[in-house]
């Protein structure tokens, strides 16, 4: 296991903080697993390095409510090696991050909106300065997150601009809606009037891809919450209405629109088989 050490300071400038201090090799080939000390916070990154393709690009995963981060390495090492990625699966376990801090994106704690620089989504960007400056070469950057990790993507894609390529929210329990209903389903209370308009607009110009399982439509380790239930009654649902808001939104106030939705026939809620198919490597497509 290697460890590698990351002074991070925590100004927000749409990124997390900047990184220094001297850092080891570039990821090693095959599989692997790093702490990476972000700002004080040590975070276990579980890789995979294709051996076959030269300049590989970042894939970031992030795992669902069972934190089991290796495991969704591991199902992500066919799109590594079929679109020539590096692999780096972060765990956010549950001790330190539970489900308000990490599915919902540490956004609001106990209907309080936090100060930006206590979300938890910030380390997000921190994530993309470790792996490029380990690399020690510009790279392009993806992610895909299943269930929670998808959660966890969509604050993201909501709440941060990144350099990312494409953010691919798989089979969430639930999303950010492009409205103003109390974040973190919605964008109430995170802005001050007036900037709400700008900050949805980036969100629909962000490359986001909507990944549903078209048999995802079981109640197992659902959020069911009266929040969650107003955007659908199953993660299917969910998905497609929030698909069609965004769209809907975007086409009435002639803003630029960048998501897509790709939905996987007889795939429910299941990561491995998600990730393996030719419609994970569409949904990723930039």
């Amino acid at each position: 296991m290697r460890v590698v050490a990351m002074t991070v300071g925590f100004a927000f400038v749409a990124c997390f903080g900047m990184a220094s201090g001297a850092l080891g090799d570039p990821i090693p080939p095959g599989a692997g697993q790093q702490t990476v000390n972000l700002g004080g916070t040590a975070l276990t990154v579980y890789t995979y390095r294709p051996s076959q393709c030269a300049e590989p690009k970042l894939l970031l995963v992030f795992h669902g409510l069972n934190r089991h981060a290796a495991e969704y390495r591991d199902h992500a090492r066919w799109l590594g090696d079929t679109a020539c990625m590096i692999v780096a699966a972060p765990e956010f376990d549950r001790k330190r991050f539970p489900t308000w801090s990490y599915q919902r994106g540490g956004i609001v704690h106990h209907r309080r909106v936090l100060p930006p620089n206590e979300w938890t989504v910030q380390y997000v960007p921190a994530l993309i300065q470790w792996a490029q400056a380990t690399e020690r070469r510009p790279i392009d950057v993806f992610m895909i997150g299943h269930s929670g990790g998808g959660q966890f993507l969509s604050r993201v894609a909501a709440f941060v601009p990144t350099t990312a390529k494409r953010i691919v929210v798989a089979n969430p329990g639930t999303h950010v809606f492009p409205d103003m209903a109390a974040a973190p389903f919605g964008f109430g209370g995170v802005y001050p009037r007036g900037a709400e308009e700008a900050n949805l607009r980036r969100y629909l110009a962000t490359p986001v891809t909507i990944f549903l399982g078209e048999e995802d439509t079981s109640d197992e380790n659902r959020n069911d919450s009266d929040d969650a239930k107003q955007q659908g009654e199953t993660r299917l649902q969910r998905g497609r209405n929030a698909f069609a808001a965004a769209q809907a939104l975007a086409r009435q106030r002639g803003w630029t629109f960048n998501w897509r939705l790709i939905e996987l026939p007889g795939v429910g809620h299941n990561a491995r088989k998600m990730f393996s198919t030719q419609e994970a490597v569409e949904a990723l497509r930039p």
